[in-house]
């Protein structure tokens, strides 16, 4: 696999009241790669995750973006850093219009003093419907809620927010959970485009057929540690389930 390596983790470990959650895991991952994150529930998956995506803190290890050692400490570092994580659940706001989601935490202002100011209501609308358009989403408007829309649809929201703030590392963490096979499909078909566009991602599922529809590696986890790392064409569904 050529390029540079983006995320490089070091021997992270992550314990909750005596009981290891994460165990030294090391992991890189390079600039134009997908990585699937497979395992049970339990395994790990989520502690690691949680901790890049700035949601939890490492008791122990380093992480380094571009050879740099950072510190994640909040969500917002972690964006700062290029790394926009994409939850299954809880990636947008039912009750907030398509514009407002793409935007959130992030609002453009039409003036400001003092850095307040009202937004600028026809920049967001302009630039979600540009955006929903560069990961082929076509709504009828930007102001429609997105608790108006399917999961796959709300799923396309995540993602071009991501796109649009020019993340380099995307994470989806279980993103064709309870969507349709059409659904489904769509988003397979953007993490395929991801390598092409020079950016990384990490993509968890149970499934693992989508894991190797979609990523170029996988990453197995059990008992908190990672137990196997494989390109994808160099492993089976069959050993992944052996291992794990």
């Amino acid at each position: 696999m050529s390029g540079q390596i983006f995320l490089q983790c070091d021997a992270l470990s992550k314990s909750y009241g005596g009981v290891d959650a994460l165990k030294s895991a090391s992991l890189a991952i390079r600039e134009n790669e997908v990585v699937g994150l497979v395992g049970d529930n339990g395994a790990g998956k989520s502690t690691l995750i949680n901790i890049l995506s700035g949601k939890q803190q490492a008791d122990a290890g380093t992480i380094r973006i571009g050879g740099q050692a950072v510190r994640i400490r909040k969500p917002a570092d972690a964006r700062a850093l290029g790394i926009e994580t994409i939850y299954q659940d809880n990636s947008t706001v039912p009750t907030m219009s398509v514009a407002r989601n793409l935007f959130v935490g992030r609002e453009p202002l039409a003036w400001s003093i003092l850095g307040l100011g009202p937004l600028d209501s026809s920049r967001m609308a302009a630039d979600a419907a540009a955006a929903l358009a560069e990961v082929g989403l076509h709504l009828r408007s930007p102001d429609a809620l997105v608790g108006e829309l399917s999961g796959g649809q709300r799923q396309g929201v995540a993602i071009a927010r991501a796109m649009y703030f020019r993340s380099k590392m995307i994470i989806l963490d279980e993103p064709t959970n309870h969507l349709s096979v059409k659904e489904t499909d769509k988003v397979i078909a953007f993490v395929q485009t991801l390598r092409g566009q020079g950016k990384c991602g990490i993509f968890i599922s149970h499934n693992l057929h989508h894991v190797f529809e979609s990523c170029h590696r996988v990453v197995g986890m059990a008992r908190g540690e990672i137990v196997l790392d494989k390109p994808v064409d160099a492993t089976s569904i069959e050993e992944i389930h052996d291992i794990l």
